[in-house]
């Protein structure tokens, strides 16, 4: 990792540019794949199976029996710790949000909203190296409790078309209606189309690699719906003197092992801080099963020395990272002053892997920066807001010659007589 003494203001926009590892040829890959998949359906998905994931499929859906059997192979304690995290994440996004209230704007024209769930999603679980099957909870979860009539997932699988048993396991307590075994841009390219096998959604969403993510970006392109842009995990940690260089080290290796393209950054208003997480890093990652990886995560990656712990925060603003640990003295004096980020875990204690899994807040968080602009998955993402009004003759005649004037004015003479029709109906009643 890069260390990095006190920089100027005019050099964080650098700082905060994100790694990008073998883009040369993605949007025509990508572009391809989408092409192909979507003018040849299922024989596409099936000849992309055996191309990147190295297996021969005849069926593309999970049947229910490999579904059952799937949940006799998760041990006991396993399936103990998906539920208890699936209670959690069932209790957050059913907590009750204020609803919008009929409001008459003025005399004879009353206004609402109404929130209604999105009918049909496609949900994104990647399955390489890492079965993310705690992602099926985060996704499947609230757009059940959103009230989606049809939840399917995509999620590649093994070189022998096995679909990892944990994923389907999570999935079959989460209300998906559909598991199909896709993975990559493909996958995306099939939610978004639609094939003879695979059903078209109204909405995409869930994390992936530079693959899915352009994928994500191209179809969206094409008019449909993703849940937001996104780039390689990361995370940013302010650290004062009190911080334990240890847990500092351990939340830094717990990021970086996602994948190579990932991003850490410590901020920290101490010298010693530097030198001692740097230590720490050192002694844990020998220790790490995916050590190489998250070593080439750490050459993407620095330790910042600021001038203050406000200074730390101003840049954390500016970098919008996904995850950010205030491991300070005073973390929640310090989080006052949070403006851009994914999910905020503060003190010693709140590591972001705790919330990864069970917490019950999303981990399904905008990247890349977007959390300026973006926020988390929640029961909304999985809902649409719909507007209500209903005009009454009072109505009409009080802001009937409003829109007339205005209509008029913008030389739009068909939206002015839509007005105009009434009001003469109501005066020559």
């Amino acid at each position: 990792m890069k260390t990095i003494i006190r920089p100027e203001k005019i050099v964080w926009q650098e700082l905060c540019r994100r790694p990008v590892i073998g883009t040369a040829n993605l949007d025509v890959q990508v572009k391809e794949i989408i092409n192909q998949t979507r003018l040849r359906g299922d024989t596409a998905l099936i000849e992309f199976s055996e191309k990147f994931d190295g297996c021969a499929l005849t069926e593309l859906q999970v049947s229910d029996d490999e579904i059952d059997e799937a949940a006799k192979t998760v041990p006991d304690k396993l399936k103990s710790a998906i539920n208890s995290a699936r209670r959690n994440i069932e209790f957050f996004h059913s907590l009750p949000v204020k609803g919008s209230k009929v409001a008459e704007i003025t005399k004879g024209v009353t206004c609402w909203s109404r929130e209604i769930a999105i009918e049909k999603v496609g949900l994104y679980v990647p399955g390489g190296s890492a079965p993310l099957f705690s992602t099926v909870l985060m996704l499947a979860l609230p757009a059940r409790i959103a009230g989606c009539h049809e939840i399917i997932v995509c999620t590649p699988p093994d070189s022998n078309g096995a679909v990892n048993p944990l994923i389907l396991y999570a999935a079959s307590v989460s209300g998906v209606t559909g598991i199909y075994r896709i993975g990559g841009a493909q996958a995306i390219a099939a939610m978004a189309y639609g094939t003879r096998t695979v059903p078209r959604v109204h909405k995409i969403f869930g994390p992936g690699n530079q693959f899915v993510t352009k994928a994500k970006e191209l179809v969206q392109a094409d008019g449909i719906a993703i849940d937001m842009p996104a780039g390689p995990s990361e995370v940013l940690i302010i650290a004062d003197g009190f911080a334990n260089p240890e847990f500092v080290a351990a939340d830094l290796l717990a990021q970086a092992e996602h994948g190579p393209d990932s991003q850490v950054i410590m901020l920290t208003d101490n010298s010693m801080m530097i030198d001692s997480v740097t230590a720490e890093l050192n002694l844990q990652l020998s220790r790490l099963k995916r050590k190489e990886i998250a070593e080439r995560a750490l050459d993407n990656s620095c330790l910042i020395l600021m001038n203050s712990l406000d200074d730390c925060m101003e840049f954390s603003n500016h970098y919008a990272p996904e995850h950010l640990i205030i491991a300070t003295s005073d973390p929640s004096t310090l989080a006052a002053g949070v403006i851009n980020a994914g999910s905020v875990f503060l003190g010693e204690f709140s590591c972001e892997s705790i919330g990864d899994y069970a917490s019950g807040p999303n981990h399904t968080l905008p990247t890349n920066g977007y959390a300026k602009s973006y926020s988390g998955l929640s029961n909304e993402s999985f809902m649409k807001k719909v507007f209500f009004q209903e005009v009454t003759k009072d109505g009409m005649i009080s802001l009937g010659p409003v829109v007339e004037a205005m209509a008029g004015a913008e030389m739009l003479d068909a939206h002015q007589n839509a007005v105009t029709v009434r009001l003469k109906a109501i005066n020559n009643e």
